[in-house]
């Protein structure tokens, strides 16, 4: 598998672990990876009475900084246009977050027991 298929599935495999750990608290996933023109969201739940975008960043070190800190300005920005896209195509009354779970995984997909950080409103 080239590096750049091996990141994408274990990317796909955090945001795997997300979507589970999201699902035992009670929450409902309305949509995984939904794309458009202005980018792709990774998850979309529904929490409550929020509707949130969840952006999933995956680690297995600090060593490049936090994974908070790789969504950056133009991220958000992309982040934004897509959930407003999503909005007009799915009519939501809750009220729109934008979260971030952050995954650290030491031994990437071997790893036995990642652990999630998960930021409500990041930003």
């Amino acid at each position: 598998m080239s590096g750049g298929a091996q990141a994408r599935a274990l990317g796909r495999w955090g945001e795997e672990l997300v979507a589970r750990h999201l699902a035992a608290r009670g929450w409902r996933i309305l949509a995984a990876n939904y794309r458009c023109r202005f980018g792709e969201i990774d998850l979309i739940v529904q929490d409550g009475g929020y509707l949130a975008f969840v952006e999933v960043k995956l680690r297995k070190d600090s060593r490049f900084g936090l994974p908070l800190e790789a969504v950056t300005q133009r991220k958000q920005e992309r982040l934004r246009a897509t959930a407003q896209l999503y909005l007009a195509e799915h009519p939501n009354p809750r009220q729109p977050r934008f979260d971030v779970a952050q995954v650290y995984a030491p031994r990437g997909m071997a790893t036995a027991n990642p652990r999630i950080e998960y930021v409500e409103n990041a930003f």
